[in-house]
Parts: C-alpha cells; structure tokens; sequence
C-alpha cells in the first residue's frame, strides 16, 4: 500500500511517497501551488491519477497532508487552507485523506537538509518536499505504534 504526503503551502507543495510495503517515506518532488487550496489539490490529483510519469505515484492508496499547528496544539493561520485543500483532495481522488500534525517538520527537515548542503538554495529547492518525507515517516511510525498497541491489548485480555 503506496502513501502520498502533502506539505501544502501557499507558494510550494512538498510531495512524499512510500515504499510499496507502507514503512518508508522519501521524498519526491516539490511543486508550485495553485491560486486557491481547491487548484492545488487539482494538481495533486492530476498527479496521482498518473499524469505523472513516475511510477511511484501509480498505485497511491491513500494520502497524508499536514496539519499545521501552533506548538500549543491550537490551529494556525494555514490550517483553514490546509482543511480546505484537503477535502477538495479527497472529492477529487476520492482517496482517504489523513490528517497528520506537521509541528516542526519544517525546522527538523532544514536540519537534515543543513547537514548534507551547504547551498542554502538547494536546501531550499529541496525542503517542502523532505518536510513531506517527515510528516509521512511519522505517520507510517504512528501506525505501527498503533497496530503493536492493539496486538498488546488483545493478548492482554486473551482475544
């Protein structure tokens, strides 16, 4: 099961895919946004519905976008775009979105951008699309975690 993440942003979008198995993110591309959250979603779905040439994208089950949160947990000034890009996505593709907390993606990938280039705009090409990588590998770990949680559960009460 293929995952696609989205960093959505005003200017750019961060792209991510995974492993066919679900367990590994990587980053894939960054593309311009749309003039509205709804034309950008636009564009990932052409994506995903395999206007692309890549065959990464060809068998995407579902897709992770990031939600952007202040570090208290309250919404920011991106998160109603974000919510708005997210459930055009969904009526387009007509995928499952999930919804994933992208707090602090974006420093934690320009540190590991940082420690690989010194051409900050290089990192800059560079950074939505590893910041997508982050919000997907998280999400992946969130499952395991998950499904290890459930299985301890259940042998705990003898199912």
């Amino acid at each position: 099961m293929r995952l696609l993440a989205v960093d959505f942003g005003g200017r750019r979008i961060g792209l991510a895919v995974s492993d066919a198995t679900g367990t590994i993110a990587r980053p894939w591309r960054t593309i311009d946004a749309g003039a509205t959250p709804r034309a950008s979603a636009a564009v990932v779905a052409a994506l995903v519905a395999g206007e692309a040439t890549d065959a990464d994208v060809s068998d995407v089950s579902a897709i992770v976008v990031g939600l952007p949160r202040r570090l208290g947990g309250e919404d920011t000034d991106q998160t109603g775009a974000v919510r708005e890009f997210a459930n055009a996505l969904a009526e387009i593709t007509h995928l499952d979105i999930h919804l994933q907390d992208e707090r602090l993606t974006s420093h934690e990938a320009e540190a590991l951008l940082a420690e690989r280039e010194r051409d900050w705009r290089k990192r800059k090409a560079k950074l939505d699309a590893v910041a997508a990588a982050i919000i997907l590998q998280d999400y992946l770990d969130a499952r395991v975690r998950a499904a290890a949680t459930a299985a301890d559960n259940r042998q705990d009460t003898g199912c």
